[in-house]
């Protein structure tokens, strides 16, 4: 089963294309693939829901509600913890990607190959060779790059792309964050691809990253992502996973 886990906050004027997107993969390259659609909604205020319920009725999916908005940790660790539960085979696979347009399932079936051939993690970056931004501002691309680099740097990360949402994950790397972990993510803003990063690579993971141009310019209306606010809770993880690192179970 390939679980495609997608969080969603009001996104009602991406959902069309998002499966059109998807309708078109799936009818050629996965059309021998068992497959289900988990959408976490984060609290939305706008139609996401209806527009959800509306155009992907052709395929298997399920609808995680929460009536506030938390963040998209909360909304991905609802959605790992759904499919933890539901799947039952550790050769399922996991493919986590934003809801907005903006990744490239043109390189789904690329990732998704390398994830067979052994990979745990496999990581669409803009950072890799072949990669990059097709419309983003100076700003943005400037903080994203020395957070990166500094991240790296710190955590002895040896991967490009820390914070991308678009990934491959084996099932099996999931259920061993989780027993190590209890919970798979705690960070609810954007830091929480940082953090599931850092935990696959303390479990010595096997991650490879397959480079992808960012389609900034594929998305309906403005970015999620608070520049002020995330900052802050980069620095604020900074502070306390540098030192202290993450709590464990005890055994």
């Amino acid at each position: 089963m390939i679980y495609f886990l997608i969080p969603t906050y009001n996104e009602e004027k991406n959902i069309k294309k998002l499966f059109l997107s998807f309708e078109n993969i799936l009818s050629t390259t996965f059309k021998s693939e068992k497959v289900c659609f988990i959408f976490s909604d984060d609290g939305s205020k706008d139609n996401t829901i209806n527009e959800i319920n509306n155009w992907f009725r052709p395929f298997n999916f399920v609808v995680l509600k929460s009536e506030v908005n938390k963040g998209p940790g909360s909304a991905f660790n609802k959605g790992f913890e759904y499919i933890l539960q539901n799947s039952h085979s550790d050769d399922d696979i996991v493919v986590t990607l934003e809801a907005d347009g903006t990744s490239d399932l043109a390189i789904l079936p690329v990732m998704i190959g390398i994830n067979r051939l052994g990979f745990d993690l496999v990581l669409a970056s803009v950072y890799a060779q072949g990669g990059g931004f097709d419309k983003t501002t100076f700003i943005r691309k400037s903080i994203s790059f020395i957070a990166n680099l500094l991240f790296r740097f710190l955590f002895n990360i040896k991967v490009l792309t820390l914070s991308s949402f678009y990934r491959v994950y084996k099932i099996s790397l999931l259920k061993e964050i989780k027993i190590k972990y209890n919970n798979i993510i705690e960070e609810y803003g954007f830091i929480c691809m940082l953090e599931i990063l850092i935990k696959a690579i303390d479990l010595n993971a096997k991650i490879i990253e397959v480079p992808m141009k960012l389609r900034s310019n594929q998305r309906i209306g403005a970015s999620k992502m608070k520049l002020l606010k995330t900052t802050f809770h980069y620095i604020r993880f900074l502070i306390y996973h540098r030192w202290s690192g993450f709590r464990k179970q005890d055994n």
